[in-house]
């Protein structure tokens, strides 16, 4: 028999597939995407917050969405993008680089950009080692990871090789308890010898399928 309960997570369920299209085909950002897909599953502009699912649970229907449609040019273009993190973040490797977001999870699509997070004694040093090598770059600002009680970072955005890289600048002290695994157990962010890790163990997966 169904239950009340059961209602709520299938609703939960229509709203996070169709919040993963949206992401997935137009690159959405999760709360935008949450919202609209609210709005066309119940038709009200303001649900009940038991009927919206989490970053999580969007995140893994992404994951879903890639698999089935994304084809053999997913994980290339996954796989391309993870290889100029690699890069950058080698030239970077004073500042204690960590990538983070959809290259990390493997969700990323062809909408994606790659999200690094640098842990520096100050924000002044990578701008200035970013100018010194000709590199042009843009400065914005970004919420901190732990929540609006921190002043959001300075992010400095730039092209390396046709990708579009947002440096997060933290810092240094930041790091403390930024490793700590997701509520999936899955990490929030990998250094260069995580990442390299990471792709070593995608492509074994792939030699044995």
């Amino acid at each position: 028999m169904p239950t009340q309960n059961n209602d709520v997570l299938q609703l939960r369920a229509e709203i996070a597939a169709g919040a993963a299209r949206m992401v997935a085909q137009d690159g959405a950002d999760y709360d935008t995407a949450r919202r609209k897909a609210a709005r066309q599953v119940l038709g009200v502009d303001r649900p009940a917050p038991n009927l919206m699912p989490d970053n999580l649970q969007i995140e893994d229907e992404v994951r879903k969405y890639q698999s089935l449609f994304g084809g053999p040019g997913h994980a290339l273009r996954l796989n391309a993008m993870r290889e100029t993190a690699l890069q950058v973040m080698d030239q970077l490797a004073d500042f204690r680089p960590y990538l983070t977001g959809a290259v990390l999870n493997g969700t990323a699509g062809e909408h994606d950009e790659i999200h690094l997070q640098l842990f520096a004694d100050s924000a002044k040093e990578v701008e200035i080692y970013l100018l010194n090598r000709n590199v042009n770059i843009e400065i914005s600002e970004t919420p901190h990871f732990k929540g609006g009680r921190h002043d959001p970072v300075e992010t400095v955005s730039f092209m390396w090789h046709k990708e579009t890289i947002h440096a997060e600048l933290y810092d240094f002290h930041d790091l403390r308890g930024a490793l700590k695994p997701r509520g999936d157990g899955r990490l929030q962010r990998v250094d260069a010898a995580g990442l390299r890790a990471l792709m070593a163990n995608d492509e074994t997966l792939e030699q044995d399928e």
